[in-house]
């Protein structure tokens, strides 16, 4: 052994004179590691897109043109991209596809034109909060108002419907099957538009859709490939099972391929925490909308772009207030009140509020999980912040881990100029980047009670490994601040 020291690349039995000097970059780093991290939308596409099913495809600068010729325009995973293109320049984003169920069932709904218009006007129709407008004149059958606005309608192919007009009556069709459909959002004059005298609309909400396409063979598809933030907007038992499991086990030691789904779901309060209440996965968030124009698959995509971005950038600090750029807020009839909200983030609901100029703004995003194995209340993970912040915390200590002993001899005494690890120097290790975590990072506190609490023991199982518990203190998000005033007179 060369004067006991360890090289990796100079070879002990050299006798060629010379200088050799090999270059080791282990130890150039001297800040954290940085961890690498990617969303992914998950939707249908149509049959004339150009990308098959099952296929994952990076979205650049223009995602909405992309997706719009890989998943036909108008789908579902149209919709999504360029959304969640719009709402974040610098957000790895990537998509796959999937066919729609060949049981599956497209949702319909019907616009019924009626009575006779005695004004010239407009009419302005939203749809997922597109707006799609026709001009009235005075005394224009129904039947021809029809025809037009269902022509104006499929002018847009960027929508995510077909329409057909007979007898005054516009029948609207999703572009995919499956139960997302039925959530699609049509209404009237959103910004106060007057529809013109005498013509009465009557909507009828899109319904009928059926059978979800499959989730697993996406889960398939990327297995051994990480993607950070996941966005699927199926709400079915059978779909959200399989996530939830698939999703637990990425966040085991073994594999460490964390992910994250976002969804978001349409329903009164009731509705909403009715479901919530159901569901326990600390691996996935879902935002209650009542009453948006925005489609909630388009609305999962913004929050999961708006919540990635930031969660990259810091994990700790808090989502409260960050905008989710083009998406429709509910009238201000139809907002939650504080109390409303405060019983939802009880029932795995996360929420949003709107500003005086009427940007959606996150409120809190919380996970799924409620209670623990014994079913008592647990927020161990209630809060993504917390999940992330864990996440990130455990990756740092296993880059400095894997970064200071990739090929290294363990025992319980380090030989100078060895490739030695010993329960002190793995100690100095975790110690090490326990102080960048809190110093430089801000992620966890109380350094003196880490190193109180650090255990490191080789095991007496196994002669060739080491044990550790860590006990970090995370950083808490400051959301709260209560104060009495007790003034004098």
């Amino acid at each position: 052994m060369a004067e006991n020291v360890s090289f990796n690349e100079i070879p002990d039995n050299i006798r060629v004179p010379g200088i050799y000097i090999e270059i080791d970059p282990s130890k150039a780093a001297g800040g954290g590691a940085v961890m690498e991290r990617r969303l992914l939308l998950v939707g249908q596409r149509l049959v004339g897109g150009s990308v098959a099913a099952l296929t994952a495809m990076r979205l650049g600068s223009q995602a909405g043109d992309q997706a719009a010729q890989a998943f036909g325009e108008g789908s579902m995973l149209h919709g999504m991209a360029a959304a969640a293109r719009k709402a974040n320049d610098y957000v790895d984003i990537w998509a796959i596809a999937l066919d729609d169920d060949v049981a599956g069932v497209a949702a319909t709904g019907t616009v019924t034109l009626s009575g006779v218009p005695t004004a010239t006007g407009t009419l302005a129709l939203y749809i997922g909060g597109t707006q799609v407008r026709i001009a009235v004149v005075a005394a224009e059958a129904v039947a021809t108002l029809a025809t037009r606005l269902a022509d104006a309608i499929n002018a847009n192919t960027g929508l995510p419907v077909t329409a057909s007009a007979a007898l005054g009556v516009v029948t609207l069709t999703s572009r995919w099957k499956g139960e997302t459909g039925n959530d699609l959002d049509v209404r009237l004059n959103y910004y106060g538009e007057q529809t013109p005298a005498g013509l009465t609309v009557a909507i009828a909400a899109l319904a009928g859709g059926t059978a979800n396409p499959d989730v697993q063979p996406v889960l398939d598809a990327i297995a051994g490939q990480q993607y950070y933030s996941i966005v699927c907007p199926y709400l079915d038992g059978a779909n959200l099972t399989a996530l939830e499991a698939e999703m637990a086990s990425r966040f085991g030691p073994m594999d460490v391929l964390t992910g994250h789904v976002f969804n978001a779901m349409v329903g009164n309060h009731a509705e909403l925490t009715t479901w919530g209440n159901g569901r326990n996965s600390p691996h996935v968030s879902t935002l209650g909308l009542h009453d948006l124009p925005t489609a909630p698959w388009v609305v999962a995509s913004v929050w999961a772009t708006v919540a990635e971005f930031s969660g990259a950038n810091d994990p700790a600090r808090p989502f409260r207030s960050l905008a989710l750029p083009g998406v429709l807020p509910p009238p201000e009839a139809s907002r939650f009140t504080r109390a409303e909200r405060n019983l939802a983030l009880y029932d795995g609901i996360s929420t949003f509020t709107v500003d005086q100029g009427g940007q959606v703004l996150i409120e809190t995003i919380i996970t799924n999980y409620q209670t623990n194995s014994f079913g008592l209340p647990d927020i161990a993970l209630l809060r993504l912040e917390t999940k992330w912040t864990a996440d990130l915390i455990r990756f740092r200590f296993n880059a400095a881990v894997a970064r200071d002993y990739p090929r290294h001899k363990l025992g319980d005494v380090a030989v100078p100029g060895q490739a030695y690890a010993t329960p002190t120097t793995v100690r100095a290790t975790l110690i090490a980047e326990a102080i960048k975590l809190a110093t430089e990072d801000g992620l966890i506190e109380d350094i003196e009670g880490f190193k109180r609490d650090l255990l490191i023991k080789r095991s007496t199982q196994n002669p060739n490994r080491m044990n550790a518990v860590l006990t970090p203190n995370l950083v808490n998000q400051f959301d709260i601040f209560a104060a009495a005033v007790q003034y004098r007179l």
